[in-house]
C-alpha cells in the first residue's frame, strides 16, 4: 500500500513538473513573439484639406519600397490600421486617415452611404482633394522624392482615385479594389436591382442586368461622375481587383470599359476572382491583398506612359 502511495505522489510531481515546464515554454514563446520589433514605425500627424484639419497616421516601413494614401469608401470610415498595418509589413509606406467628419477630423461626413449627398459630385470632388492633400503630406513625410506614391481603395474610391490622381502629378499608380468603370447613377441602377441578393447571379443574367444599369429611372438626382471621362486622360498604371460575384458594381461591364481604355494604350490592367463579391480586400481569402503587394512593389518596372 505503501508503495502504490509513493508511486501516485511521484507521478503527481512528475505531471506537476511536466505542466510547470509546459507553462514557461508558453511563457516564453509569447515573451519572445512580442518582443519581435515591427517592420515599420508609426507617427500621427494632421494636416489641412480645403481649411478642414484631417487627423491621420503614417506607417514608415523600415525598407520602403512604394508608398500608398488609403481613399475611403462610401461610410464612415476612420484610419484603416490593419490594412494599413499589412501594406507596411511588406515594405508599403502608408498614410491613412480619418475620413472628413469622422473620428478626428474635422468638417462634415456627407451621407447617407447611399443618398445624393453622398454620391454627387461635388462630395466625390471634395474627397478626392483630401486625398490629393494626404499625398502632399506623404511626400513630405518620406522626405525621399525617388519613392513612387499611389492610391489605393475600394468601392466609392474607384470614382475618387481618378479624380484625386488627375488633380496631383506626385500620384504615381492606382490601385483599386471592386471599382466600377461606369457612372455612379448606373451603378447605383445595378445596386438597387441587385437589393443585396447575395445569389443574384445564380438566377440574373448578364443582359437582363444591363438592361436595368441603361434603362431604369434613377431614384436620386444629382452631377453624375464617369470615370472613363477621367481615366482616359491619365497615363499612370492602375490595376483593379474584381469578384464576379460583385452585387453592387457590374462587373463584366466595368471590364469591358477597363478593356477599351486598355487598347488605347493605358497601362491598366486587371485581376478577377471567380468566387468573391464586392469587399474582395477584406474577404477571408489573402490572395487579392497578395497580388495587390506585388504589383504595388514592382509598379516601377511597369513601362509608364508619358
Amino acid at each position: 500500500m505503501k508503495n502504490k502511495t509513493a508511486i501516485f505522489k511521484h507521478v503527481l510531481r512528475a505531471k506537476k513538473r511536466y505542466t510547470h515546464s509546459i507553462l514557461m515554454l508558453l511563457l516564453f514563446v509569447t515573451n519572445y513573439t512580442s518582443a519581435i520589433p515591427p517592420n515599420f514605425t508609426t507617427r500621427e500627424i494632421k494636416f489641412v484639406s480645403e481649411g478642414i484639419s484631417l487627423a491621420g497616421t503614417v506607417f514608415t516601413p523600415n525598407n520602403i519600397q512604394a508608398a500608398v494614401v488609403i481613399v475611403h469608401g462610401s461610410g464612415q470610415e476612420k484610419r484603416m490600421i490593419d490594412f494599413a498595418a499589412n501594406l507596411a509589413n511588406n515594405g508599403i509606406a502608408v498614410l491613412t486617415y480619418d475620413k472628413r467628419g469622422v473620428g478626428e477630423s474635422a468638417g462634415v461626413y456627407a451621407g447617407p452611404e447611399v443618398g445624393t449627398n453622398n454620391v454627387d459630385f461635388s462630395n466625390l470632388n471634395l474627397l478626392s482633394l483630401d486625398a490629393s492633400a494626404a499625398v502632399n503630406t506623404l511626400s513630405k513625410q518620406l522626405h525621399n522624392d525617388q519613392i513612387s506614391i499611389g492610391l489605393i481603395g475600394g468601392s466609392q474610391a474607384g470614382w475618387i482615385i481618378p479624380l484625386a490622381a488627375e488633380k496631383n502629378k506626385k500620384v504615381k499608380f492606382m490601385t483599386i479594389f471592386s471599382g466600377a468603370l461606369i457612372t455612379v447613377k448606373e451603378q447605383l441602377r445595378f445596386q438597387f436591382f441587385t437589393n443585396g441578393d447575395k445569389n443574384f447571379w445564380d438566377t440574373h443574367s448578364e443582359e437582363e442586368a444591363r438592361k436595368h444599369v441603361f434603362n431604369d429611372p434613377d431614384k436620386y438626382e444629382f452631377i453624375d461622375t464617369n470615370p472613363n471621362d477621367i481615366l482616359s486622360k491619365l497615363s499612370i498604371p492602375g490595376i483593379w481587383i474584381f469578384g464576379s460575384k460583385d452585387i453592387q458594381v457590374p462587373v463584366k461591364l466595368s471590364i469591358e470599359y477597363l478593356d477599351k481604355l486598355k487598347s488605347t494604350g493605358k497601362p491598366y490592367e486587371y485581376k478577377l476572382f471567380p468566387n468573391l463579391g464586392h469587399n474582395t480586400a477584406f474577404s477571408d481569402d489573402q490572395e487579392p491583398m497578395k497580388d495587390a503587394i506585388n504589383w504595388i512593389k514592382n509598379v516601377d518596372k511597369l513601362k509608364i506612359h508619358k
